[in-house]
């Protein structure tokens, strides 16, 4: 029986320290990840690279959140691709336009890191590999 690959996450923040601190906890629980410092790579590196699930911060530089995930939801290659938005925007007004660019799942920092590995969890795709487009 050959090996399945870890799934990959992509996180996109650009603090570092929590780009940092979600990137240990998640490769402690057994998944390859990759760390995007702005909405423009976030989208080059989701395009190169294929993630499992996207980590997506809303407050960034070049390219917001709510416009990373409308470009890939919205695209037929990337639109399987859990998107889950970390924020510390918590109004409701946020939340909703979050959801309605595309995002599978909407969580508020500062979050316990339990929380959001549940929530990877519950978002990752079965099986050892993503869904081929």
């Amino acid at each position: 029986m050959s090996e399945e690959r870890k799934k990959r996450i992509l996180i996109v923040d650009d603090e570092v320290f929590i780009a940092e601190t979600v990137k240990f906890a998640l490769e402690h629980a057994g998944y390859e990840c990759l760390v995007a410092a702005d909405g423009i790579e976030a989208v080059r590196m989701t395009r190169e690279a294929n993630p499992d699930l996207i980590l997506l911060d809303i407050m960034l530089p070049k390219l917001n959140g709510f416009k990373v995930c409308r470009l890939l939801k919205f695209d037929e290659k990337f639109k399987h691709i859990a998107i889950i938005m970390m924020t510390a925007r918590t109004q409701e007004k946020d939340r909703t336009l979050g959801m309605e660019t595309g995002a599978d799942e909407y969580m508020t920092k500062p979050f316990e890191m339990e929380t959001m590995l549940r929530l990877v969890r519950k978002h990752l795709p079965p099986g050892g590999n993503p869904p081929q487009a």
